[in-house]
């Protein structure tokens, strides 16, 4: 895969679908590298440039020094679309990638045509749970929460329906970088857009999880109120509902980037 060189580091990224086509950006989360759109990219690739990348910290991306922050991670984006010479694009982000969407789409709308925020929240978790998983982190490494990770990005009965699906996550979610991953938790941690996210004006999607635990639906109904002309769509499904309810996510995006 190709990296984009980024003032202090790289970006793993792939680009494929026919071109001249719409550019399509998909945002990772938290834990998680580009392969989670592996359903979207080969469902998409066919009418769309599908662009997709290792956030900071992730996958084969550089790792710097920490703490992060969702505006660098945002610029990074942006940082990418200059070197790729891309102009705008239509922009997915989960979770981690949302809230980084959010960002663009408050602060680079320009660059976005239309914004689609997944299984996030303009505030994700507290300083407890987030102090309390970094020091698991810290102490036994990317194992010692994989399982938590995976019981919270899953429900049960498709962690069982999927047995080889769910051993490939957990070894990626198990490859990632401790610093890059305690550098993101803090971006994480940190953003909120709680008071900001109304100002966003750009023709929004977003998806909720019904039985995501991590940003909740009542999360995901908060950022459809607050953005004008917003539209909502809630899945079957837990934290990474584009994955879980693959089927049902994509004819939900389909049908928003038709409109």
């Amino acid at each position: 895969m190709p990296f984009a060189q980024l003032g202090d580091t790289q970006l793993n990224y792939q680009l494929e679908g026919p071109a001249g086509a719409p550019v399509l950006l998909f945002s990772n989360s938290l834990g998680a590298n580009l392969s989670m759109w592996n359903q979207q990219a080969a469902a998409f690739n066919a009418k769309f440039r599908v662009l997709r990348y290792d956030t900071r910290g992730h996958g084969q991306s550089g790792v710097t020094p920490g703490p992060y922050s969702i505006e660098q991670l945002a610029r990074d984006a942006l940082h990418l679309l200059d070197v790729l010479q891309i102009a705008s694009v239509d922009f997915c982000g989960l979770s981690m990638g949302g809230q980084t969407g959010m960002w663009l789409g408050l602060h680079a709308p320009g660059r976005i045509r239309r914004l689609v925020l997944c299984n996030t929240g303009p505030k994700i978790g507290t300083m407890e749970t987030w102090g309390a998983r970094m020091e698991a982190v810290r102490k036994g490494g990317m194992a010692a929460v994989s399982e938590a990770i995976l019981e919270r990005w899953f429900t049960q009965e498709f962690r069982q329906r999927e047995p080889a699906l769910i051993a490939g996550i957990k070894r990626g979610i198990e490859s990632t970088n401790v610093n890059g991953y305690l550098a993101n938790c803090i971006a994480v941690r940190d953003y909120d857009a709680r008071e900001t996210v109304s100002a966003i004006r750009l023709p929004t999607l977003v998806i909720s999880g019904a039985r995501d635990t991590s940003t909740p639906p009542e999360s995901g109904r908060f950022i459809a109120e607050k953005i004008p002309g917003a539209k909502y769509a809630e899945l079957n499904a837990a934290h990474l509902s584009n994955i879980e309810a693959a089927s049902r996510f994509n004819q939900e995006l389909t049908a928003f980037l038709a409109a």
